[in-house]
């Protein structure tokens, strides 16, 4: 047996605080890790001790081996254990942290490498006869080869980076005149992303599942597989609804792909937790697609369907304790599921968005991992991950309503999210019926940003002005008692607001002006010709409030950030510019610089295709930005000249910033 005592967590964020508490509860001292820009992060808190590492971006700190094994020498630690992302995955850093005495926990360093690369992987798992999907995983990556591999294949194929994942370096190409590009991107991405630009070709199925079988193995060679999670539901190839069982999979089925799964997992001396992931046709037919040889983000819905906690079970495999349970004695009990909570916007693509939390109240009636807590800062270094939001029920239409339930009261204010759009998309028909669920499920039923998201309701706009007003900061000095007391009849308050719209939505109306006439418990307002009664008193900030707008009883919750008023409802979260002490401006004034191209996130410039003078078509591209793992393409709405480039390589950027000045023309 191994002893397992002082336990370093090399990651951040909210598996960190996972890991912690099954730790914790096993009696073994945590150890966290943090950079510069996490050194007041709530995973810090989380753990007994913790370690600088310094730096702000990954590559200076999450991903610095080094700093990694001194912090964990510098601390006493025995053990360290990788979460996922970052170095988890990393067959040398398995390899250093047991060089340097230390417990790894997850796999060997061999088998990491193996199923590392997605290339060597196929052939491995093809030698041992389990399927894969047609495809090319040689050696030669001329574009030549690749175009040729690609004809043999047959269109649709998918462009993979041969030694990564999480959607990055991935491609869909449906013509051959879209695939010279689509690698030369694909593997400039991959090589920034994990230091390999090589390339895997596989064909592209029509309308498949995801699905995936959890594994545990122990050092003695005994392995078992907990049934399988279903993570079809994607955006940019990457997850954000997983659960367990897929409602895909009947038993027959289930046995078939776990022995599967298991074969693989013994075919590499695998030990620890670890997830064979398939794809799965509308027949019947699985194929396999790639091993992560850690713990999975959607690792909770097999925790809730199995009654294990997947943490302790890895921690007790290093420590070199065979697995307490066998195959007949595991055990799937109703269904779970998981949605991602990501800082992001869904109607403008899925972008990135950046900000401070100053809000933050979970659902206390289902499981919520995270690492949140006001005043944190989301940044552009990290994942746009924020937490993930946990239901189980004894049936799937039974999670289904928890989960969407607990979603509309996840209170998330300061940075956008896609809150609202899970729980939209949990209560679609064709996911509650589960049998049309794909891997293009997102693409077919939520295909533009007005689907993704909607404007603010007339009630809604009522209730934010009446909270501009009523609840304005420069009255928290009055007691809530006395705010829009009068000796007389109530006196008008002029009210402006301007929602802040995603890019999708612009053409929505987004400002609104009226008057306001406050009671002590009541409020009549004022929009044009309409006229509504407000009943309530507004409570203070970052506390549950309700309000009956025009008969019709609303929950809310709000924060002031200066002018900005963010506003929670369970119908979408809101953030509205207080207007009313500015002078009207001109409509002829709003705007300028049409033709400018401005950045919609905040990032980091990586490319610049154009030069001032260029002539440029539609579509043409203009520049790359990164932020949070992702990478945007900016790309000529039509014809015209470059005037000038405002930006170079490297340079940090915020919303709304001139990144090049267009001339329009044909």
């Amino acid at each position: 047996m191994t002893a397992v005592t002082r336990l370093l967590i090399a990651n951040r964020g909210e598996i960190v605080s996972r890991i912690a508490r099954s730790a914790r509860r096993m009696g073994i001292t945590t150890i966290a890790v943090y950079s510069d820009a996490d050194r007041d992060g709530p995973h810090v808190a989380a753990c007994d001790e913790c370690a600088a590492i310094g730096g702000a971006t990954p590559a200076d700190s999450y991903l610095r081996i080094d700093r990694i094994l001194a912090a964990a020498s510098a601390s006493q630690a025995d053990a360290v254990h990788p979460g996922y992302g970052f170095l988890a995955e990393n067959a040398a850093f398995a390899a250093a942290v047991t060089a340097a005495g230390l417990t790894f926990v997850g796999p060997p360093a061999a088998a990491i490498a193996t199923m590392g690369d997605k290339a060597r992987a196929r052939e491995r798992v093809a030698a041992a006869g389990v399927p894969i999907v047609p495809g090319f995983d040689g050696d030669a990556q001329d574009e030549a080869s690749l175009v040729a591999a690609a004809n043999r294949i047959g269109y649709p194929v998918m462009v993979k980076a041969a030694a990564g994942g999480g959607g990055r370096g991935m491609r869909c190409v449906t013509s051959p005149g879209q695939l010279p590009e689509a690698l030369r991107a694909a593997a400039a991405e991959a090589a920034k992303a994990f230091g390999d630009g090589r390339l895997i070709l596989e064909r592209a199925l029509v309308g498949p599942r995801h699905v995936e079988i959890q594994l545990l193995a122990d050092a003695a060679g005994h392995v078992i597989h907990l049934g399988e999670r279903d993570c079809s539901v994607q955006r940019r190839y990457q997850k954000i609804v997983e659960e367990a069982p897929s409602p895909a999979v009947d038993p027959p089925l289930r046995e078939r792909m776990g022995q599967t799964a298991v074969a693989v997992a013994r075919a590499i001396g695998y030990v620890g937790a670890g997830t064979v992931e398939f794809l799965l046709d509308g027949a019947g037919r699985f194929y396999f697609m790639e091993m992560n040889t850690r713990l999975q983000v959607e690792h909770p819905v097999t925790e809730l369907v199995t009654g294990l906690d997947l943490v302790e079970q890895q921690l007790r495999v290093a420590r070199g304790e065979p697995l307490a349970l066998a195959q007949a004695d595991v055990r799937i009990g109703g269904h779970a599921l998981e949605a991602r909570l990501c800082a992001e916007e869904p109607a403008d693509d899925f972008l990135p968005r950046l900000g401070e939390v100053l809000d933050w109240r979970p659902d206390e009636l289902t499981r919520c991992d995270h690492a949140l807590a006001p005043g944190l800062p989301v940044t552009p270094y990290y994942d746009s991950l924020l937490a993930k939001v946990v239901a189980h029920g004894a049936t799937r239409a039974e999670a289904i309503d928890k989960l969407a339930r607990a979603l509309d009261r996840t209170v998330l204010l300061g940075v956008a999210s896609n809150r609202a759009f899970l729980a939209r998309l949990l209560r679609h028909p064709a996911f509650a019926a589960g049998s049309a669920v794909s891997t293009g499920f997102v693409a077919n039923h939520f295909g533009d940003g007005a689907s993704r998201s909607e404007p603010p309701g007339p009630l809604v706009w009522l209730l934010a002005a009446w909270l501009s007003v009523a609840a304005a900061p420069e009255g928290e000095c009055i007691a809530p008692g006395w705010r829009g007391w009068s000796p007389g009849p109530a006196l008008p308050t002029p009210w402006r607001l301007d929602w802040q719209a995603p890019e999708a939505l612009r053409q929505t109306a987004r400002s609104r002006a009226g008057r306001a006439y406050l009671g002590s418990a009541e409020a009549l307002l004022e929009a044009g010709t309409e006229r509504v009664r407000i009943r309530g008193q507004p409570v203070p900030p970052r506390t549950d409030g309700e309000a009956d707008v025009g008969g019709q009883a609303i929950p809310y919750r709000y924060v002031w950030r200066e002018r900005m008023l963010w506003l929670h409802t369970r119908q979408a979260d809101f953030q509205f510019c207080c207007r009313r002490r500015e002078a009207s401006q001109p409509a002829e004034a709003a705007g300028s610089g049409g033709n400018d191209l401005r950045a919609a996130i905040s990032g980091r410039v990586i490319e610049v295709a154009v030069s001032a003078g260029a002539r440029i078509a539609a579509g043409q591209r203009l520049l790359v930005l990164e932020a949070m793992k992702m990478e945007q393409e900016l790309r000529a709405a039509g014809p015209g000249q470059v005037s000038a480039v405002e930006v170079r390589v490297g340079d940090q950027v915020a919303p709304g910033q001139l990144l090049v000045r267009l001339e329009r023309g044909s």
